[in-house]
């Protein structure tokens, strides 16, 4: 019979959204808090039978007291069974909130490094995890562990890092989970759902974070749904996140920006956050960010802009000029054609912006 699972990670609730204003980032921590709600709300819709977080659910040890009840009352109307696996952010420790709060009888806490096994009979299942104890787990949590043979559905939840780039936050390789015998490890700590992978008879996989918190983290947000049975994991990526973060190139290139910017924006960004880089090539005036900013941003949750575009090649024509304009502009096309890097000659262009606006008294 398969089981039905919700696997979440990565809430990292009361972060402190230090690029947002104040309101604004009140706000989004506030909507973190009801994210729990949200999701007991989803896991007694989908009637599931188990509930995997694997960990970073505290972004840190400034977590709220409200948050913390807040987490624990949702986790406590699940019909479900929920199982954390403390991560790198929230690791458990004698001070942690997993150690120092009642937590209700539904919500099982691993509170070592080493592997643990829950076995629920009732589900045909048992459920393995471990957790970090404290900021840095340099050596892999899953290190020759194997599930045994005993016709139950095996599955782990866990907390670590598949990309290896340093051994600081349990360093998993593609080899110990083929030889895990898990038929589903759900993994926290990246903030990407990268699609389900496959490591021998295991399906594995990253939720993901349910809400973004920066441009670093872009586009839908979510947690994964779906069915495990032996040799069999059938999930789904299931967008839960309020607000998304999404960054816009536009080309201004012989367009007004105004004009360019709105025929490249979606129906509707009322909810979102967007930094939007215009790019292409603008006359000597460039774009005046300020005036669009006030123009657009009541559309947006939040918006940035930013300029990347280039100054036409044209601007260099009174270069020849017997003028202070055309001086100003020998000097600098020289430096500019001698320029050995990108980002040097960025800076020229806009040293031409800013001279060229000087001498014509324009504000810029």
């Amino acid at each position: 019979m398969p089981v039905k699972i919700v696997h979440a990670a990565d809430f990292h609730l009361d972060s402190a959204f230090g690029a947002l204003s104040g309101e604004q980032a009140k706000l989004r921590r506030r909507e973190g808090r009801e994210l729990m709600e949200r999701l007991s709300n989803y896991v007694n819709q989908q009637n599931a039978d188990l509930v995997l977080l694997a960990g970073d659910l505290f972004d840190g040890e400034t977590t709220y007291r409200e948050t913390i009840e807040q987490l624990r009352d949702a986790l406590g109307s699940m019909c479900a069974r929920v199982f954390i696996a403390p991560g790198n952010h929230d690791f458990y420790s004698a001070g942690s909130p997993y150690a120092t709060l009642a937590w209700p009888e539904n919500v099982h806490i691993f509170k070592s490094g080493a592997i643990e096994r829950v076995e629920l009979r009732s589900l045909s299942c048992a459920v393995y995890g471990a957790a970090f104890t404290a900021a840095a787990q340099e050596q892999s949590l899953l290190e020759g562990f194997r599930a045994p043979e005993d016709g139950l559905t095996h599955l782990m939840v866990l907390h670590g890092d598949m990309s290896a780039a340093e051994a600081r936050y349990s360093p998993l390789r593609k080899e110990q989970i083929e030889r895990s015998n898990l038929d589903y490890l759900a993994l926290g700590h990246t903030h990407l759902h990268d699609g389900f992978h496959k490591a021998g008879k295991t399906t594995y996989a990253y939720a993901g974070c349910p809400e973004g918190r920066g441009f670093d983290e872009l586009g839908d947000k979510g947690i994964l749904c779906g069915t495990v049975e032996p040799g069999k994991a059938e999930l789904r990526f299931v967008p839960f996140a309020r607000r998304r973060y999404e960054i816009l190139c536009v080309d201004v290139t012989g367009k007004n920006p105004a004009d360019a910017l709105r025929s490249s924006l979606p129906e509707s960004t009322a909810r979102d956050l967007y930094r939007v880089i215009f790019t292409g090539e603008t006359d000597e005036r460039g774009i005046d960010l300020k005036a669009l900013e006030e123009r657009f941003a009541p559309d947006f949750f939040r918006l940035e802009l930013r300029d990347r575009t280039r100054i036409k090649q044209d601007v260099w024509a009174r270069s020849g000029e017997d003028s202070l304009r055309g001086l100003f502009l020998r000097e600098l096309r020289a430096k500019y054609e001698a320029a050995a890097e990108e980002s040097e000659r960025t800076k020229i262009e806009q040293a031409v912006r800013f001279g060229l606006a000087a001498l014509d008294g324009r504000d810029l």
